[in-house]
């Protein structure tokens, strides 16, 4: 970023954000983003990146509360799309690489004579992922949880748990390798 930029961010826009945002931290920056719904939603840790075209939306479904949160230094990479209807949880030193898609909810697909656009939304569980996990590019996380220290692998789908200090990959994402703190070393399962 330009220094021109930067000046025109933190004194323009911030302020902006601070206003509209349920939150948002010293030394975060929002990289002209896609899209940004449900600002009231959103909170924005200590020294957050997000980068360029991503899409980020808190939107309850009817009377529900909702919320997204993205903890302190974390990166969040280009054209990513977190998508909340109840609550995704990142965690502090997340990194996601590009074109990473987050969600807790999905299209209902029930009725096959009805066109999906015009289902209803189908919520699932609440999102949390762990202080410290890297997420490769182009993975999916839908309605599961990834604990802290993990590793996604690209091109991942993650429909299930993945537990603290593994390593998941594959489509659905399965656990590969867990850390052993016994022996200090990745392990393979």
């Amino acid at each position: 970023m330009n220094y021109l930029y930067l000046l025109f961010y933190y004194f323009i826009i911030y302020p902006i954000y601070k206003l509209q945002f349920k939150k948002i931290g010293k030394r975060t920056r929002l990289k002209y983003p896609l899209k940004i719904q449900g600002k009231s939603n959103i909170t924005l840790g200590n020294n957050v990146l997000v980068q360029y075209k991503t899409w980020l939306a808190s939107v309850p479904m009817a009377n529900n509360t909702c919320e997204l949160v993205i903890g302190n230094n974390s990166v969040i990479g280009n054209f990513n799309h977190i998508y909340a209807t109840k609550s995704i949880v990142i965690g502090d030193s997340v990194l996601t690489a590009d074109k990473v898609y987050i969600s807790d909810n999905s299209h209902s697909f029930d009725n096959p004579q009805i066109p999906i656009l015009n289902q209803p939304i189908k919520q699932l569980s609440k999102v949390k992922i762990g202080n410290g996990t890297w997420i490769g590019e182009n993975v999916c996380i839908i309605g599961a949880s990834v604990g802290k220290n993990c590793v996604i692998g690209a091109n991942s789908v993650v429909t299930k748990d993945i537990p603290d200090y593994s390593i998941a990959v594959g489509s659905p994402a399965a656990v590969i390798k867990q850390y052993s703190f016994e022996k200090k070393e990745w392990v393979k399962i």
